[in-house]
């Protein structure tokens, strides 16, 4: 195919002048050099693209890090005041309370024609109305991943949420194939349920385990040798979720309608009262959306428990 048929394929908001770039694959600038940023600029460096620029704030530490990351991708570190721009694509890796900031800080340099994307699950693409307005071609990009200091995720099947200008969503498709991942559509008015799904299948998992750690305390275990003991059952009930999904996965005292059991449980609970408030909360959407025995006893001991 001639370069000047692929070139349509990217829409008519993106600039002659980085046309031939998008055409194979686009050089990046990336914006963050914290947990997402590093671990997504690995991942595009894995997947044959260059990342050009890493993007720092204007701090020691922020710089260290952009530093050291842009060393690690043979790119140029700069900070907010001092960045080129210059590459066809920028990616803002910020918390999303700065994504709009760190736009308008860079809206100085020529964004006609450029793409610009920001990771931010909660939040639409128009965090970057600053740069659309001059020009660029936004979207939302967001990998429903988890990105944590010393650990850099596969992003091979991961799903990520696209939402934006036509244009840039098309760029993000074919990046997000190239890395492995899976894109989907997301709306602007659906993007903060999506974000606290996600909040529910991995933050707040780990709360979960935490409580668990607590309970713990209480038969005699610290918390570094429940964590050891309770991994292996954590595993399987994940894999069980996997291949059978919830019902099947779903066992224990409450799923049996084991009223006396359970009320054991919440006598010893009053010791660690958020744990309780947690095992009580969780125990009512099993009597709503799972297959329950002795439901209707479960349900007055468990409105019991809130007096």
């Amino acid at each position: 195919m001639a370069v000047s048929a692929q070139l349509r394929n990217f829409g008519p908001t993106v600039s002659p002048a980085i046309l031939p770039a998008m055409a194979s694959k686009a050089e990046i600038a990336v914006v963050g050099p914290g947990r997402l940023g590093t671990a997504l600029a690995l991942e595009l460096k894995r997947a044959g693209y260059r990342v050009r620029e890493v993007i720092s704030r204007n701090n020691r530490a922020s710089r260290k890090r952009a530093q050291q990351l842009a060393k690690r991708l043979r790119a140029h570190a700069s900070s907010s005041d001092s960045a080129r721009i210059d590459a066809p694509l920028i990616w803002f890796c910020v918390p999303d309370r700065e994504i709009a900031e760190a736009a308008r800080e860079l809206a100085h340099a020529a964004w006609k024609g450029k793409i610009a994307f920001h990771s931010s699950g909660a939040l639409a693409s128009d965090e970057l109305d600053s740069l659309r307005r001059r020009g660029a071609s936004v979207a939302a990009v967001h990998p429903m991943m988890t990105f944590v200091r010393g650990s850099v995720p596969a992003l091979q099947n991961v799903p990520f949420a696209l939402e934006g200008d036509a244009a840039a969503v098309r760029v993000a498709r074919r990046i997000v194939k190239d890395l492995g991942g899976r894109a989907f559509s997301i709306s602007k008015k659906n993007k903060a349920a999506y974000h606290a799904w996600g909040g529910f299948i991995s933050p707040l998992l780990v709360l979960t385990l935490v409580a668990g750690e607590k309970v713990a305390r209480l038969a005699g275990f610290s918390a570094e040798d429940s964590r050891k003991k309770m991994l292996p059952i954590v595993r399987q009930t994940l894999a069980n979720y996997a291949k059978l999904g919830p019902a099947a996965a779903f066992t224990g005292p409450i799923g049996r309608g084991d009223v006396a059991t359970v009320r054991k449980h919440l006598r010893v609970l009053k010791t660690v009262p958020e744990a309780r408030e947690v095992y009580v909360a969780l125990a009512r959407i099993a009597l709503r959306h799972l297959p329950v025995q002795n439901r209707k006893e479960l349900g007055k001991l468990l409105r019991a428990s809130r007096l």
